[in-house]
């Protein structure tokens, strides 16, 4: 067991020192560094985010208040404001986006192993973005509206363990179907998303792409109906048909989509579904657009528990770096409760996280067993705390 170092330090190596100095160098990060390293920064904005620090004094004074245990960390003393302030506005935050990456792909295959929600084998993907506002008067860069500055959080969850897999920062006033036209996704994966990426000629692009998307039809949508599919008497499933847009009727059947009407009893309101998968059952499609509601949960919980809706930098490379520490910490939060055996809510994880960053104890017997008291401390360490020879 680790009686050791402290909890932030046990999270600290998921990331791998040569790993990370090799992000560094490939990158450029430390090319004017004179003392204060990158993987101090790095350290100082997790703790910002896993911490809740609201500033930069915040930030280093939390850090040097405990001073005795930041060694373990990796840091030879806490960073003054000024220091952590430069090197959020001057070094780049390409850097954390590499860090990220490189955490999903070790989180990912945990995440793989785990139970499946559903029985097919495509891979599940839901796909949506958020506006991140900012004061005008402080962000000047970020124009959104004529009083309102904002930057626009693209998104992609992967479902098998909720985990974020692709993100891109873009300024408020991107669409979301921009960037979704320069994705590139692998063949055989499901991709759901909302009206905002509603384009027939990607879809048709996705299609022939070798794949898979769900997606709402909008009401006013011009289409033919080719045939009618057999849905169950009795059931939600109001309509099943193959239908192309009128567009598109020279398209060939790479444009025959499939057109999904489903009443819902509780709402007492009907939903049209499309989508460009014909093998799986209508309800299955149904249920898959329901998972589109993860990603929503996701925001909110970024927004809520995280450090993202006020920033300790104006610029836009501290804005681009406190952005990706959250959703490194996102990462961290999701992996470690999809390790627990303990049922773990995110906020309660956050919260307790919070609470025991530097409290010297195992990590993952903490997280299984967390209202456990720690292990207790031998005979020897009891007699010099109690000053006794």
């Amino acid at each position: 067991m680790n009686r050791v170092t402290s909890i932030f330090s046990q999270i600290l190596q998921l990331f791998p020192r040569l790993e990370f100095a090799a992000l560094v160098k490939h990158h450029k990060a430390e090319r004017h560094a004179r003392g204060f390293t990158c993987w101090g920064q790095f350290v100082a904005m997790l703790f910002c985010q896993l911490g809740r620090a609201h500033s930069l004094r915040e930030i280093c004074n939390g850090l040097a208040a405990s001073e005795g245990k930041l060694r373990h960390l990796g840091l030879p003393g806490s960073p003054n404001p000024s220091t952590l302030s430069y090197a959020n506005g001057h070094r780049p935050w390409e850097l954390y986006r590499a860090v990220f990456q490189q955490l999903y792909a070790r989180c990912g295959e945990l995440a793989a192993r785990g139970p499946r929600k559903f029985h097919f084998p495509n891979k599940l993907l839901l796909m949506d973005s958020t506006v991140v506002s900012l004061c005008t008067k402080l962000y000047n860069w970020a124009d959104y509206t004529r009083r309102k500055g904002a930057v626009k959080l693209h998104l992609i969850l992967d479902q098998e363990g909720y985990l974020p897999c692709f993100a891109v920062v873009t300024e408020g006033k991107e669409s979301d179907i921009a960037v979704g036209r320069e994705l590139v996704f692998e063949r055989n994966t499901i991709v759901v998303f909302d009206r905002g990426y509603y384009r027939y000629g990607w879809w048709l692009r996705l299609t022939r792409c070798g794949v898979f998307f769900v997606t709402r039809l909008k009401d006013n949508a011009q289409f033919l109906v080719l045939h009618d599919n057999p849905v169950p008497e009795g059931g939600v499933i109001v309509k099943d048909q193959v239908i192309v847009m009128k567009g598109q009727k020279r398209s060939g059947p790479d444009a025959h989509f499939r057109r999904i009407e489903l009443r819902d009893p509780e709402a007492q309101e009907t939903v049209v579904f499309v989508t460009n998968h014909h093998e799986l059952e209508a309800l299955t499609i149904t249920e898959i657009y329901r998972e589109r509601w993860q990603i929503e949960l996701f925001f909110k919980s970024l927004k809520q528990l995280l450090k993202i809706k006020s920033f300790v930098g104006t610029s836009e490379n501290a804005v681009q770096i406190q952005i990706w520490t959250a959703l490194i910490s996102m990462l961290i939060l999701r992996y470690l409760k999809l390790r627990a055996s303990f049922g773990w809510s995110l906020s309660n994880l956050v919260a307790l996280l919070r609470q025991q960053l530097f409290v010297h104890r195992p990590l993952w017997l903490w997280l299984n067993e967390p209202f456990q008291p720690p292990p207790e401390l031998p005979a020897v360490q009891l007699l010099l705390w109690e000053g006794r020879p």
